[in-house]
């Protein structure tokens, strides 16, 4: 072989393998898609630093995303040839994504991940057809944020069962003082109540996929909201959007309301006077033993399929996945990690450690990848209202799994 054709051969070996010019220090460059606000500037850095001096082989180049437009431009880079190595999406996501046949399967890293400890509302999601596509990254969930001062001076204190919130409440709902501010369109809250009640908002049987807010355990659920929602004057046919429930509880009369731990941020802001006066209990299950059923936000790693660099892009989500990132993390942003073991590791923040001890009961929404034509229309949200406000439970909910099942089933 002559001289030139050896030099093209070396330079063609080189550029496939996505390594630059620099003889025995060269780099491979791992590109990573995190989402905006998922951590701290600072947290990024010292990853990137850390994470590099560990794995002197690779350059890591993290890009901050914007929500805003996501899901077509994962879409696009999964199609891509060369798309970024590793990329953080919603939790739900997940099975919309693999339904592209361009992310990579992990199942086999799953043991190594320690799966078996993953929160199931992050680690359900990220599986389809019972292969592990997502790897958990953080969570978060709704708590009951209450009114220390009003609980005490109504005698009462955090509530362990649904039964005794009920009681509770009732207490507590007086005058012009809400019991609970609950508007009737919080579907997330109901589908933790259908979850207890062992319902679900669908379920698959074979090729198919069937709405079963018709049963008898979802009509339980619903009965449940039925009944905390009316110990309070939260609208019936709106969410916690119209109006904002954080200005409505600012205004003083509300003993307690459901929310990520954040919102308590949100309620001093706008009246200083409610400082320190705020606390947080889990969502009570059905007994004292588990906390309720909860719906788990938060989002998974994945690492498309045609990323020619397959063990860095491990190499970034096992990191990142593991246990002093994953503490690292929830401190800095007051997250639930992704192992159930790891929720004492969060600190001495109340809103965030009853946000972990609620994150052990976690699920997601249905995991299909037309999930998100039901919530374009979300007739959840419309079920609610109609039983609310008089409807027949078993008509409105019929009426809801109608299209619940059409939505979920198109292009099937």
């Amino acid at each position: 072989m002559s001289r030139s054709a050896a030099l093209l051969v070396l330079a063609l070996a080189l550029s496939a393998c996505g390594t630059s010019a620099g003889g025995g220090d060269e780099k491979q460059e791992i590109t990573v898609w995190l989402m905006k606000d998922t951590a701290t500037e600072d947290f990024v850095t010292r990853f990137e630093s850390e994470f590099e001096s560990e794995h002197a082989n690779l350059d890591l180049k993290i890009q901050i995303q914007e929500w805003n437009g996501i899901t077509q431009k994962v879409t696009s880079a999964l199609a891509s040839t060369d798309p970024p190595d590793v990329i953080e999406v919603g939790n739900t996501q997940v099975a919309q994504y693999v339904a592209s046949k361009g992310v990579t399967d992990l199942t086999d890293k799953k043991a190594e991940l320690q799966g078996d400890d993953w929160i199931p509302g992050l680690a359900d999601p990220g599986a389809v057809d019972g292969r592990q596509f997502g790897i958990p990254f953080y969570a978060a969930n709704r708590v009951v944020i209450y009114r220390k001062d009003l609980f005490e001076a109504a005698g009462v204190t955090p509530p362990k069962t649904r039964d005794e919130w009920l009681a509770t409440t009732a207490k507590l709902d007086q005058g012009d003082q809400q019991g609970i501010y609950l508007p009737g369109q919080n579907w997330y809250t109901l589908s933790g109540f259908v979850w207890d009640e062992g319902g679900d908002l669908a379920r698959q049987d074979g090729g198919s996929w069937k709405g079963t807010l018709d049963t008898p355990e979802a009509l339980a659920g619903m009965d449940f909201y039925k009944r905390l929602q009316a110990l309070g004057d939260g609208p019936k046919d709106s969410d916690e959007a119209k109006p904002q429930q954080t200005d409505v509880v600012a205004g003083g009369t509300v003993a307690q309301f459901i929310a990520v731990p954040g919102a308590a941020k949100v309620v001093t802001k706008a009246n200083p006077a409610l400082e320190g006066k705020l606390g947080f209990f889990p969502i009570p299950g059905k007994t004292a033993d588990s906390p309720g059923a909860v719906f788990t936000g938060g989002s998974d790693l994945i690492i498309p399929l045609a990323s020619s660099r397959q063990e860095g892009a491990y190499a970034v989500v096992k990191a990142l996945a593991g246990q002093k990132w994953q503490v690292e993390l929830a401190k800095a942003m007051n997250y639930v990690p992704n192992r159930k073991t790891l929720a004492s590791s969060v600190g001495d923040d109340p809103g965030t450690a009853a946000m972990a001890a609620g994150a052990v009961n976690g699920h997601a929404t249905p995991n299909s990848p037309n999930w998100g034509a039901v919530e374009a229309r979300n007739p959840i949200k419309e079920f609610q209202t109609a039983v609310l406000t008089g409807t027949d439970p078993k008509t409105a909910a019929a009426r809801a799994d109608e299209v619940i099942t059409q939505a979920l089933n198109s292009g099937t």
